[in-house]
């Protein structure tokens, strides 16, 4: 059997009679997704050493902050208050050792009481280690005038020569150099 196709009338009219599927929805964005699952995760397991991150000069004062960094903030399984892990710079681990007490107790303040129970303190570089400018060059001071100059040389006539007496005049013109008239 031989089938013809329909002509254009036929065509409109049976458009007409039938109706098409809609187009499908697109999905919903991935944040209004998950956003329920990471508001749950949230409240289960905090913010972690990420948020304290943010806050840290705030919360151990900026002193501490330029030696210091949350690394790492984790919970036993049993429950319970959890430790956080700080890696320090250098010589710094000895003060921050002796004032653990004080951190936890700023850090439980900030992120509510019993949270953080130990503080494990590692020493080595820390990761956003503010840049220290060098110390600035002192500047070339300008000769010293003659008058003073000639009170330096007849303070120093009697030394006899060679290099403590050249020494003697280098101070001697820093010396009054550095005076302020």
């Amino acid at each position: 059997m031989v089938r013809t196709l329909p002509t254009a009338a036929e065509a409109a009219r049976i458009l007409a009679e039938r109706r098409t599927r809609p187009p499908r929805r697109p999905p919903p964005p991935a944040a209004r997704a998950l956003a329920s699952t990471l508001k749950a995760l949230d409240a289960k397991y905090g913010k972690g050493a990420d948020g304290l991150q943010a806050h840290w000069s705030e919360i151990v004062g900026k002193t501490l902050a330029r030696r210091t960094e949350p690394v790492k903030l984790s919970s036993p399984r049993a429950g319970g208050g959890g430790s956080l892990e700080i890696r320090v710079d250098g010589p710094a681990a000895t003060i921050v050792q002796h004032q653990a007490g004080d951190i936890l107790a700023r850090v439980n303040l900030f992120l509510g009481v019993g949270t953080v129970e130990r503080l494990r303190v590692v020493q080595g570089p820390l990761r956003n280690a503010p840049r220290v400018a060098p110390p600035p060059r002192p500047r070339a001071r300008g000769p010293l005038d003659a008058a003073k100059e000639q009170v330096l040389a007849d303070g120093l006539a009697k030394a006899p020569d060679g290099p403590l007496k050249d020494a003697l005049m280098r101070l001697g013109r820093e010396v009054l150099r550095g005076r302020r008239s």
